[in-house]
């Protein structure tokens, strides 16, 4: 069995024991007797009982990376207990020795969340390729579920990126190097833990670029300590003239970190010596409002009394502030040892908009943000700020972290990173990487398991489409996508592939016609389609591709119409020679609104066609039946051909109910039965002249042993009207029977 001894070389034994004695003095009375008893018995039996603390495939020693974390969270952050406790002993949770319940027992419910938040984060890290994505940023927060994870996390890295200098694994140091350089250098400015940013970014540049680091480290010939030095002996002599014009102001001053001057010198092109700003001090006055411009410029004429400004470099932003609402005199001056320096002035409440609102320093930087992790932030870095540290994190511990409780946040298998809004499917994920991908979705496997395509996604997910080429979009699709790019590309692909089918039976047609060595018209064609009761050319071609009529019925009519007059209608005495026709030259080819309907859970907008079995018009109750092509045909709930379709397939019914306001026409037949009585017909045709928005499109009687039978074709806009007209027809002289087909 291992013992510590073993575990430990002599150098991180004494390492150790340091380490241990700085935390103790920081945490103070934080951390009891017990509490150092608890945690070293735990750490122990994990090395000598279970093995957990092995180091890891890099040679680091995570007893001593937690350590170091647990100090550079009381140096940098806030010394705190919880904190501490929860950072030794994630190792012990992470490898299943402890569970949260445990740690709740010997400890508290508090230690035991934070340690669920760093068990949650954990997994992330798989996915390397999404670390340089912002939205990872986003991932972090909603799986850290408690802003001291953050801060945990912050802490370790800076711990492990100071750990790993001149470490033989030069990839490993890149890599590092990288996520702090991308990841949580941002999110330590964000947070307002500016010196940890600073640090990350100035390391990141000397493990990835060592040359120029050194280079830029020589050129300025002296340490940090010595510049900052140097500011204090610049900041000196105004000190003192403003003290003595009796302003009240808070001086800070900084020197520019060596990552911020590469980063100006490959903006700007220049070398070190073109750079204005290595260092740089801040006047912030404490003034009413009323009285700060005038305080500012009094700053302003005090500092280039003493320091010789450059005029070139000089930024008014106070009398025309920037778009962004930020507000502050920049002046650059010639300090001591011939070197520039810069210097801000601007009121209190312009420093709190720089830092904290819309012209946020973060912000005009290029770092992207949005709205609530704007307050989010805000908070943070006043809680940081503050002071009282046990407070500060009683404030912490109830803060929501779940900032993006809107959207999700998944993976594909190489680790890319997509944000979706929240109650995106997997349809949804397919089609937000691609069109085809979408359009040939089967299904898909979500964290190696297999899922359909309406399965919920969750932030965290990672998602592998599956495809088939034989797959096509369907038309109940649209019930399980929710973002507009999915449906709306759903609807093209349906009204397309209709399209295609709707050209190919225009073909098949026109061959048929060659066939019979008929010159087709486009006109007569259109008076047969309007005869055979299509409102669209669109639905009469796809009505023969899905085989509802046949080619050689279409031709048959179209020889037969072309055969007679134009207009066949005549008023004859008797139902038994009448026959009407009514003409369809000049009439317009009406199209129907895209919101009379809605289908489904309120799909509006779609195509769809009306039955031509039961013609449903407006106010009918009606019910939708898919196709197999997708296509959604609306029927009457009395059909007769519905009830059958209910029996054979009931899973392909789709809810459906009139919308909006009646105001397209619909055809209706009726069936007429009467005594032939001369003059019958024209009454009747009469009554439909005079109803409104009704339009006689045909009629044909029958007649027989003194009685008629007379079938009505008319246009109408709603089942009330048609209801009435029914009533009317009813009240003609003769007639006794009226049935709506």
């Amino acid at each position: 069995m291992a013992t510590t001894q073993d575990y430990f070389t002599a150098e991180e034994r004494a390492l150790l024991l340091q380490l241990v004695k700085d935390i103790n003095e920081r945490l103070g009375s934080q951390l009891s007797c017990q509490d150092i008893n608890t945690v070293h018995g735990l750490i122990k039996r994990g090395i000598t009982e279970a093995g957990i603390f092995r180091r890891d495939q890099y040679g680091l020693n995570p007893v001593i990376r937690h350590l170091r974390t647990a100090l550079t969270l009381c140096d940098n952050i806030v010394p705190d207990r919880t904190m501490v406790i929860a950072t030794m002993i994630y190792n012990l949770c992470r490898d299943n020795y402890l569970n949260p319940e445990r740690v709740k027992a010997l400890f508290d419910e508090d230690i035991a969340r934070v340690v669920h938040g760093l068990l949650n984060v954990a997994p992330l890290y798989k996915k390397q390729a999404a670390v340089e994505d912002e939205n990872f940023h986003k991932l972090l927060l909603t799986f850290a579920e408690d802003v001291r994870v953050i801060l945990i996390m912050t802490a370790d890295r800076l711990a492990l990126m100071r750990a790993i200098n001149h470490h033989p694994n030069e990839k490993f140091v890149h890599e590092i190097a990288s996520e702090s350089r991308y990841l949580y250098a941002p999110l330590a400015h964000k947070l307002g833990l500016y010196a940890i940013k600073t640090e990350l970014e100035d390391t990141s540049l000397k493990y990835l670029n060592r040359k120029v680091f050194t280079q830029i480290a020589n050129r300025l010939m002296v340490t940090k300590e010595e510049r900052d030095k140097y500011v204090e002996d610049f900041i000196k002599p105004i000190d003192e003239r403003l003290k003595a014009e009796g302003l009240k102001y808070e001086l800070k001053g900084r020197t520019k970190s060596i990552n911020s001057i590469w980063q100006k010198m490959q903006k700007q092109g220049v070398d070190l010596g073109g750079i204005y700003d290595l260092f740089a001090i801040r006047i912030i006055l404490d003034t009413q409002e009323k009285d700060e411009k005038r305080a500012c410029w009094l700053a302003y004429s005090i500092v280039t009394d003493i320091y010789k400004a450059n005029p070139s470099r000089f930024k008014d932003w106070i009398t025309i502030p920037k778009s962004n609402g930020y507000e502050s005199l920049h002046i650059t001056v010639y300090g001591p040892e011939d070197k520039w320096v810069e210097v801000q002035i601007r009121s209190r409440r312009m420093d709190e908009t720089a830092e904290r609102g819309v012209a946020a320093h973060w912000r005009y930087k290029g770092i992207k943000s949005d709205g609530s992790a704007d307050k989010w932030m805000n908070d943070v870095r006043e809680m940081l700020e503050a002071s009282g540290q046990e407070g500060q994190m009683n404030l912490m511990r109830n803060m929501d972290t779940n900032l993006y409780n809107n959207e999700v946040f998944v993976f594909t298998p190489k680790g890319d990173l997509f944000r979706l809004p929240q109650g995106a499917t997997l349809l949804d994920f397919a089609f937000h990487i691609h069109t085809r991908v979408g359009s040939t979705c089967m299904g898909g496997k979500v964290d190696g398991k297999n899922q359909k395509i309406n399965y919920r996604l969750k932030s965290g997910d990672t998602v592998e489409v599956i495809t088939s080429a034989t797959q096509t979009p369907r038309l109940d699709w649209l019930n399980i996508a929710v973002t507009s790019k999915a449906r709306n590309k759903i609807k093209n692909a349906i009204n397309e592939r209709r399209a295609h089918q709707a050209q190919l039976a225009r073909e098949t047609l026109q061959r048929r016609f060659k066939n019979r060595k008929i010159e087709a018209d486009d006109a007569t064609l259109a008076r047969v389609i309007k005869k055979m009761g299509y409102k669209t050319t669109t639905e009469f071609y796809a009505a023969i591709q899905e085989d509802i009529i046949d080619v050689n019925t279409v031709v048959e009519q179209y020889m037969a119409f072309a055969a007679k007059p134009a207009d066949t209608s005549t008023a004859r005495g008797t139902a038994e020679e009448f026959v009407l026709q009514q003409p369809t030259e000049g009439e317009s080819h009406h199209r129907f609104s895209d919101d009379i309907l809605t289908i489904g859970n309120d799909i509006k907008g779609i195509n769809y066609k009306l039955a031509r079995c039961c013609n449903p018009i407006f106010g009918d109750p009606i019910e939708g039946f898919v196709a197999s092509d997708g296509a959604i045909k609306i029927h009457r709930t009395d059909c007769k051909n519905l009830k059958h379709l209910k029996e054979r397939y009931p899973y392909r019914l789709i809810r459906t109910r009139w919308a909006g306001k009646a105001g397209s026409q619909f055809i209706a037949t009726l069936k007429v039965l009467g005594r032939d009585d001369i003059g019958i017909v024209s009454s009747i045709t009469s009554v439909i002249n005079k109803t409104d928005d009704c339009l006689l499109r045909s009629i044909s009687v029958q007649a027989e042993g003194g009685f008629f039978e007379g079938m009505l074709t008319v246009n109408i806009s709603n089942i009330s009207l048609l209801d009435e007209l029914i009533r009317k027809i009813l009240n003609i002289k003769g007639v006794k029977q009226v049935n709506r087909l």
